[in-house]
């Protein structure tokens, strides 16, 4: 199963890219934060079976400002496309990103790459 993974901003949101196993995650690309059109024509010219969205919790695990904007944004693309779209705890992929080094927007695709990996990590566990 194809799956794209978004790490939402406001300004940026970064998207990455599994392989057509759902096994191995690549950062894709950067779009404009809000700019649901885009991500729907990156679902639809990768042939993508889910998206997954990082939810920003707090360390304590609950919803913030920003986890409720997420939310939000999740409702809008979920409306502007078929293909099913989920939350997954995004806590700590960001620090992991910037650990690597590269630009701000190579951050945010790097963060959605391992938001990627560890949703696909979970799933192939049977969670």
């Amino acid at each position: 199963m194809k799956v794209l993974a978004l790490d939402y901003g406001r300004a940026r949101t970064g998207v990455a890219i599994s392989d057509p196993t759902g096994t191995i995650a690549r950062p894709l690309d950067v779009v404009a934060g809000t700019d649901i059109a885009r991500i729907v024509q990156l679902i639809d010219e990768h042939g993508v079976e889910r998206v997954v969205v990082g939810l920003p919790l707090t360390l304590a695990g609950r919803h913030g400002e920003q986890a409720r904007e997420t939310e939000t944004f999740m409702a809008k693309l979920a409306a502007a496309t078929s293909v099913p779209v989920v939350a997954f705890d995004e806590r700590f992929t960001t620090n992991l990103a910037a650990r690597s080094g590269g630009s701000a927007a190579d951050e945010d695709a790097r963060a959605a790459a391992h938001l990627l990996s560890g949703y696909l990590t979970w799933t192939s566990a049977g969670a």
